[in-house]
């Protein structure tokens, strides 16, 4: 063995050998680039997996994590805290609800973990104990536990695991029809992503979301919307619902939340929240202290005048940039789908060797499916670096 083994080797030896990393030891950020163990640039189109909304190391987000590090980083839920008090102010405001309660954890499977638990105590409580499936969509993604995979409408993530939970239903995504003849005396709710991510960044059909909410309240169903890759301004939008005009009953969010520190949340209508009294649900670790001061700091910069609406016209020139490389690369670029700053370029081929490509063009760049290439770089992106990445993009497709 090596006197001084990289980072790489030690990782092949320690390491639970469960993803498919990149021959690549990343040890600092700065904005929209990161660098290597060896010293090599990279700008960051993915983002964390669109997590670092505001790209990596944001001084004014470092200033606050290390002013709370110095107060306190940790003290449990058995007693107040003011950063997670903020952050849940400040969601609860911003969700549109008339009132809202925010439960705080470590992920966005919690996060739905915490939906999921919630929609069956509160049709129990409404006097429906039968009510206890959730509508789902094919092609959907919720998480990693048990019940968000049984949730999840992909049978990959399910293989080897059976026998997952009970009481999820999952129909074609966009149709309206095959949800309403998907319900019946047992269904609870409805859960839905915006943009489904994970399968290729596919748009749900407008009107779609306002359609799923007028059934559910035909119904007296509750509307679960996962924010988790399309919250915090992903999608031009501080929620990807908002689009559509629409109010869940609850939504999750996670990832760009707290900008890369480990965060999940759950946004409901308070009216339901009380089905979750004291011991019916918790999160050793959930609304850590200097994650909820993180967060905080993140809304008060997503929320600043113009923010937004600059992310939609960055959104649009990325699509017309990305339609100039699909009439480049006819034969290679299939279709070009998202909003804001998430796209999907589905291609011709699998994606595998284009990511490789990417990489050694400097460009970091993640799948979403089999065919599709993703890109959700921070929020902060300037018109330049899109164009820099585009180009290493097309040189990736060059090489192919």
């Amino acid at each position: 063995m090596l006197d001084n083994p990289s980072i790489m080797m030690r990782a092949d030896e320690y390491l639970l050998n469960n993803y498919s990393r990149q021959p690549v030891a990343l040890i600092r950020g700065e904005g929209s680039y990161v660098w290597d163990e060896d010293g090599e640039r990279y700008l960051d189109f993915m983002g964390g997996v669109a997590t670092c909304a505001l790209g990596h190391c944001h001084p004014a987000l470092v200033e606050v994590a290390r002013r709370q590090l110095e107060l306190l980083w940790h003290t449990s839920n058995h007693f107040h805290s003011q950063p997670q008090v903020d952050l849940a102010q400040k969601l609860a405001k911003l969700s549109g609800f008339p009132k809202a309660s925010v439960f705080f954890c470590n992920s966005g499977a919690e996060a739905n973990e915490a939906m999921l638990k919630l929609v069956r105590r509160a049709q129990k409580d409404r006097g429906h104990p039968g009510r206890y499936e959730v509508v789902s969509f094919k092609g959907s993604f919720h998480g990693r536990t048990l019940a968000t995979v049984a949730a999840t409408g992909q049978e990959k993530h399910k293989q080897g695991f059976e026998p997952l939970p009970a009481g999820f239903v999952h129909v074609p995504f966009g149709d309206i029809e095959a949800v309403r003849a998907a319900i019946s005396p047992r269904t609870a709710a409805i859960l839905v992503e915006p943009i489904q991510g994970e399968s290729g960044v596919r748009e749900a059909p407008a009107g779609f979301l306002k359609a799923l909410s007028q059934l559910c309240e035909e119904q007296g169903l509750l509307l679960l919307v996962d924010e988790i890759q399309t919250g915090m301004g992903r999608t031009g939008k501080l929620f990807g619902f908002q689009h559509e005009g629409i109010l869940p009953a609850a939504f999750s969010l996670a990832k760009s939340l707290s900008n890369g520190l480990p965060i999940g949340a759950m946004v409901c209508h308070a009216d339901i929240a009380a089905s979750l009294p004291p011991g019916s649900h918790g999160s050793t670790f959930g609304g850590n202290p200097v994650a909820t001061a993180v967060g905080s700091k993140v809304v008060d910069i997503l929320t600043q005048e113009h923010f937004l609406e600059e992310v939609a016209r960055k959104g649009d020139v990325f699509l017309q940039r990305l339609l100039k490389t699909q009439q480049k690369f006819p034969t290679l670029v299939k279709e070009v789908r998202g909003k804001g700053l998430l796209w999907g370029i589905e291609l011709a081929l699998a994606v595998g060797p284009v990511l490789a490509h990417c990489t050694e063009a400097s460009l970091l760049a993640i799948s979403a499916g089999e065919n599709t290439v993703r890109f959700a770089p921070s929020l902060l992106l300037t018109d330049e670096q899109i164009e820099e990445g585009v180009e290493s993009f097309e040189k990736a497709l060059s090489r192919l």
